[in-house]
């Protein structure tokens, strides 16, 4: 078959490319970077001109920019946005009546498209250029995009000659044959999201962990600033032929690659290779992984798998919390009932460390924080917040780390939790901590003060 033949049949433009978008219908943008840009845009003008056009309910994960179809007049009246793990920007689009979130561990986002939805009318998604052999590679996000692909109805792709090639073995890109529509778009710079300068409790938390680290381990890095410093300091430290079997990949593997600490030689599954399913930084970050051998991204049902992590000795697990209570609940979604961010892998990783010979999983979290309005808050909590969503229950929590020390609490009971937490509170909250550990019964007269 001649493929480019092929690809100039289906070539058009964005603005006739979203002409299939009916009302009712369920819109897929894929995952974090991949989501269009020009024909979301091109989705957008179309819903503008035409006010009949509306109930048309959208899906995506970590948006790296607000989706035009989210900024038209009356939004939360025609459309609906869906997200399967919010950003900063996407909590934004929840607080205005627009977004919602998909409560799903990361893991069986392609089972539940293939067994579950088992049907999406339209998949539209950025992709790096087609190859000789008819395919355009996915790029920065495999996530679930192939399985979302396989019960779409209509798939369109906006080829960006901007977006990074990442090879994997498998669901890593969409052949031409599958395509029902191509738009080309100039070349354009991929979504960013910089990690930031990480604070003196992040670097504090990071100095705890990292000497818990062998020669040879696999890592995986949630986001946020403590997963961050963790992968500076690594960069920075004696350690060597460390892997990387990670949900998200961040600046911080670069660095450490750069510094010559990632050989992965000491993997059992992916040997030599950096597994990720998605992966969102800054330039250095795409132009790293960029047709890098070194790299390998896969769907997030491979890449998450507890029982696939678990396989890998020596796995560590590095995620952060929103807060935990003294039993050992992880909440790391929302804050009472404002949605934050999603499950994500965090329970999948802490599952499969914990059951990889030599593995540790840590939630990290600062002691305390400080309200808009002065007061002091711990994070350790006597109980959780009412309408706190429990991310990771208090039975697959291994190690708790905050800027005042470390404890792990597989196979504590509720009292030596309760201590263990405490000593590691900020100290202006142990106190109170201790009186709410008393009423809870959780605290016994012979525990330390």
């Amino acid at each position: 078959m001649d493929y480019k033949q092929e690809y100039q049949k289906k070539l058009t433009t964005a603005e006739n490319a979203v002409k299939i978008v009916k009302s009712g219908d369920w819109v897929d943008y894929g995952w974090c970077a991949n989501h269009p840009l020009i024909l979301d845009k091109a989705l957008a003008e179309r819903m503008v001109k035409e006010p009949e056009l509306t109930d048309i309910n959208f899906r995506g994960g970590v948006a790296l920019w607000t989706p035009a179809v989210a900024q038209i007049p009356n939004a939360h009246e025609r459309m609906s946005w869906n997200s399967w793990h919010a950003s900063g920007l996407e909590r934004k689009l929840i607080d205005q009546g627009i977004g919602y979130y998909s409560p799903l561990r990361f893991s069986e986002m392609p089972r539940w498209y293939r067994e579950n939805i088992k049907h999406v009318d339209v998949v539209m998604i950025q992709v790096a250029p087609m190859d000789v052999h008819g395919y355009f590679n996915f790029g920065l996000s495999a996530s679930q995009i192939a399985a979302a692909i396989d019960v779409a109805d209509k798939v369109i792709v906006e080829v960006n000659p901007d977006m990074p090639v990442v090879l994997g073995g498998f669901e890593v890109s969409v052949h031409i044959n599958d395509v029902d529509y191509v738009v080309e778009t100039p070349a354009h710079p991929m979504g960013m999201l910089p990690s930031g300068k990480p604070s003196a409790i992040d670097e504090a938390v990071a100095k705890l962990i990292v000497p818990e680290i062998p020669n040879g381990a696999c890592l995986q890095l949630g986001i946020g600033g403590m997963p961050n410093a963790v992968g500076k300091m690594i960069a920075e430290s004696d350690l060597k032929d460390l892997g990387v079997h990670t949900e998200m990949y961040v600046d911080g593997f670069v660095d450490m690659a750069n510094a010559g600490k990632l050989s992965g030689l000491a993997k059992s599954l992916d040997k030599g290779r950096q597994v990720f399913t998605f992966g969102a930084g800054t330039q250095k970050l795409y132009d790293y992984v960029n047709n890098n051998p070194a790299c390998m991204g896969a769907p997030v049902n491979y890449v998450n798998d507890a029982r696939v992590v678990s396989q890998i000795d020596n796995f560590m697990s590095i995620n952060n919390c929103i807060e935990i209570d003294l039993t050992g609940q992880v909440s790391s979604e929302s804050a009472g009932t404002r949605h934050i961010s999603g499950a994500g892998g965090q329970l999948d990783f802490m599952l499969g460390a914990y059951l990889s010979k030599g593995g540790k999983s840590f939630i990290c979290c600062s002691s305390s924080f400080t309200t808009k309005s002065g007061e002091k808050k711990s994070r350790i909590v006597p109980i959780l917040t009412p309408g706190d969503a429990v991310t990771a229950t208090r039975t697959n929590t291994n190690y708790v780390v905050t800027e005042y020390g470390m404890v792990n609490l597989k196979g504590a009971t509720t009292w030596q939790r309760a201590e263990r937490l405490i000593s590691i509170a900020d100290p202006d909250c142990r106190e109170d901590l201790i009186a709410q550990a008393e009423k809870l019964k959780v605290w016994r007269k012979s525990n330390k003060k």
